[in-house]
């Protein structure tokens, strides 16, 4: 089956934040996700799931364990389970990117 935002599971997060499960099993997610500007995410951490993050379009900017660290579009990053993680969009301009988690995080998170 193809697979694209127009026909995935859709889900709203945060500050009117999008979400598209492009893939969700027991042992691997991936997620296609907008951040309008001026949205973040709370410091939080897994406790079993990698993850990786790719930009799409845009700059992240991401606090992994208290660095400052951004992303532009075509790089990714990835964060151990563990590490006290967050994604904010501070640009103009919506951001867009995947995140591959493994395995899916759900049940997995703990908001700091």
């Amino acid at each position: 089956m193809i697979i694209s935002t127009k026909n995935a599971e859709h889900f709203i997060w945060g500050d009117n934040c999008d979400g598209w499960h492009l893939l969700l099993s027991d042992n691997l997610s991936v997620i296609q996700e907008r951040m309008p500007p001026g949205t973040s995410e709370q410091l939080h951490y897994h406790e079993r799931a990698q993850q990786v993050f790719y930009i799409l379009s845009g700059t992240a900017t991401f606090e992994i364990e208290g660095e400052i660290k951004p992303v532009e579009a075509s790089q990714s990053i990835s964060i151990l389970p563990g590490s006290k993680h967050r994604i904010w969009n501070d640009q103009e301009i919506d951001l867009h990117f995947l995140v591959i988690s493994e395995p899916k995080t759900r049940g997995d998170r703990v908001n700091i």
